[in-house]
């Protein structure tokens, strides 16, 4: 065993985005995962697009699939096309999507100053919020939908 104290024998280095760090970090939390969840198949990432005529993206969702589950990550309606139902039809392809891959429930975060209303009216119902966060006031509303 090394010698010295822990401050001795380690050092950290802290600072902006990392793409080399993140790639190292969800490699080996793949391994982990792989090793904890033997007979399911490793996450897969699920998005979905939709381009107006000019092929500009117009809206977009990101996530993943992984056992049973499904997540958003990422859900954008560019500001021109909002209300003309791009958000539903996202939400719609993904979920469809995710029930094809065997998932049977959906997780997703909004900000109260984002779409929490949206979530809800499409069934996901509110499973925990954090209270200040990022800022006094607002809150990081966690949701969940079964398929």
């Amino acid at each position: 065993m090394p010698s010295g104290s822990p401050q001795e024998r380690w050092r950290s280095s802290v600072g902006e985005g990392d793409a080399e760090l993140d790639q190292r970090l969800s490699a080996e939390l793949d391994r982990v995962n792989a090793e904890a969840t033997r007979g399911t198949d490793a996450a897969r990432e699920l998005t979905v697009q939709v381009l107006d005529q000019d092929g500009e993206l117009a809206a977009g969702m990101s996530g993943w699939t992984w056992g049973i589950a499904a997540g958003i990550a990422m859900t954008w309606v560019r500001a021109t096309a909002r209300g003309e139902g791009l958000g539903a039809r996202l939400l719609a392809d993904f979920e469809d999507e995710a029930r094809s891959r065997g998932c049977t429930h959906v997780f997703v975060t909004s900000f109260t100053f984002q779409a929490p209303g949206f979530y809800e009216r499409h069934g996901y119902r509110e499973i925990l919020r954090w209270e200040d966060v990022p800022v006094v006031g607002a809150a990081d509303v966690h949701f969940r939908k079964d398929l």
